[in-house]
């Protein structure tokens, strides 16, 4: 066959084959036939809902979810081989539980949800599509619902601070999720972080399992052992009754562990059994405004789709995520009481290869001047003084200056530390325009990472593993071009920073509670409580 007449024989077929799969709908005048998107949901490759249902949806469907419908062919969301997905019904449980979030779950009506889905499973086109409008106008209330904060922390940039989202936006994302069941499942339109402090939030919940029940003492409880004693474990954590212990009931006694404080393994010894039977009240009724407070910090976060960084500056530890997931995570060295880390949000938007360190004032006056007065000069300690505080400064000669009304405070020169081993700011430093001059950078002084409390910055971020950091924001190691200081080399796509403050703090299996070190917590929940 000659190249000339190849490619109209290939689309002739693929015309051929299109009309067979259509079958009869294609002669309906004017039909929209549901065109297939990328579907991940369990079967639904081998047996989509038929063209009827998209039929329904297209006519029944209007306002601020047609353009998200059409763009896709009227194809389902939650409709799997003509009968309601099971992402449907976890849409309802997680309507459920929105208590938790500080929600009231009749608003977005899951009685009427269930009756709908009951409905549907008669396999007629109308329910389906009815249902199918209903669940995803429903998505959309509780994901706009859900990601509207009441804290406030400093936006850096108009583009960063938090807007409603329309519902084709949100129904997208959803439609776009490797499976729409683990995203609904694992709410994944919010922070990672957002939802491990719900979990603990809601193993704290009275409401999630009976706090009255009393587990007699005996052996350790563990991971796939059978007992008696574990009925009444699984009823104490809100967990259907049966006598095997299994992954779920492991679960939630992590939770509870880490929402406590303890070692979170899974396994109930004396002390997680005293904790369980003694109900916990007054503690638990602490950690849960703490919890509450802090889920409230984290709803500021977005999702684990959008590339971001997010620091705590209360345990002192960095996050990175993008692709749906965490990415990275690491250790740092955050402001002193005195010198604090702020709460804001702004944009990485370059890297400082063999960068200088403007020395702040007080330091030049407590431990530089001292000792160029003793005779160790300005210059062999590694730093160089500038004529003012603009960009356009120029070097002076460091005996210019009158040291000794440096150490009594009368006179501040602009002092600055030159790139090299020993610099404080290591090789590199990521910069988020603010006028705070805070900043993430690297640091020599390994030895910080190792302290379990990490506070001692004058409000930038030191990093434990800069490099790492680099090579994600830039998909490329980050090496200096030569010896030359104040490399600046443009992040390809700028990421958002997060600045926080968890003093309820992530960990795998739960959150660890952490010192109030800068004293935020109790203005905070008071504020929390007024609104």
């Amino acid at each position: 066959m000659s190249a000339g007449l190849a490619a109209p024989v290939r689309r002739a077929g693929r015309l051929a084959l299109c009309l067979l799969l259509l079958g009869s709908t294609a002669a309906l005048p004017g039909a929209a036939v549901a065109q297939r998107p990328a579907q991940s949901e369990p079967g639904a490759a081998s047996a989509a809902p038929t063209s009827a249902v998209a039929l329904a949806i297209r006519n029944q469907v209007g306002g601020r979810l047609k353009d998200f419908y059409r763009q896709r062919g009227y194809w389902p969301l939650w409709i799997v081989d003509e009968t309601p997905g099971p992402q449907a019904a976890a849409l309802v449980d997680v309507i459920e539980t929105v208590g938790v979030d500080g929600l009231d779950p009749e608003r977005y009506s899951p009685d009427r949800l269930r009756r709908l889905i009951d409905e549907a499973r008669t396999g007629d086109a109308r329910a389906l599509a009815y249902l199918e409008i209903a669940l995803s106008g429903a998505l959309a209330d509780v994901v706009r619902d859900m990601r509207e904060p009441h804290v406030e922390i400093r936006y850096l940039e108009e583009q960063l601070e938090p807007k409603r989202a329309r519902p084709d936006e949100i129904l997208r994302r959803a439609a776009l999720a490797k499976s729409t069941l683990d995203y609904v499942r694992t709410l994944g339109w919010m922070s990672p972080l957002y939802v491990q402090l719900r979990d603990a939030l809601a193993a704290t919940d009275p409401g999630q399992g009976d706090a009255g029940v009393t587990i007699p003492p005996g052996a350790l409880l563990r991971p796939g052992m059978a007992d008696e004693r574990v009925d009444l474990l699984r009823l104490r954590l809100g967990l259907p009754p049966g006598d095997v212990f299994d992954d779920a009931l492991a679960a939630r006694v992590r939770r509870f562990q880490a929402a406590r404080g303890m070692p979170a393994d899974g396994m109930v010894g004396a002390r997680t059994l005293a904790a369980l039977n003694a109900g916990d009240g007054a503690l638990a009724s602490d950690r849960s405004a703490l919890l509450r407070l802090n889920l409230e910090r984290a709803r500021l976060l977005p999702d684990a789709w959008t590339r971001h960084v997010v620091v705590d500056a209360a345990a002192a530890r960095l996050w990175y995520y993008g692709g749906g997931a965490e990415q990275g995570t690491m250790r740092v060295v955050v402001g002193t009481r005195e010198t604090q880390t702020p709460m804001m949000a702004g944009t990485i938007r370059y890297a400082t290869l063999n960068p200088y360190w403007n020395v702040p004032v007080d330091l030049v006056r407590k431990r530089i001047a001292p000792k160029v007065v003793s005779g160790t000069s300005l210059e062999r300690q590694g730093y160089e003084a500038l004529s003012d505080w603009t960009n356009d400064a120029s070097v002076i000669p460091s005996s210019s200056i009158d040291w000794r009304a440096v150490v009594a405070g009368s006179v501040e020169p602009r002092v600055r530390e030159l790139p090299g081993r020993g610099n404080s700011m290591g090789s590199v430093k990521f910069m988020f325009p603010n006028d705070l001059g805070i900043y993430l950078h690297d640091t020599p002084q390994k030895n910080l990472f190792a302290k379990p409390d990490r506070h001692f910055s004058n409000g930038c971020v030191r990093l434990e593993d800069a490099g790492r950091l680099g090579r994600w924001l830039f998909d490329r190691p980050l090496t200096p071009e030569s010896s030359a200081p104040e490399q600046h080399v443009p992040v390809p796509d700028p990421v958002p920073v997060y600045l926080m403050y968890f003093t309820a703090s992530p960990i795998e299996d739960g959150v660890t509670y952490v010192a109030d070190a800068y004293g935020r917590d109790t203005p905070a929940l008071e504020q929390l409580a007024s609104r």
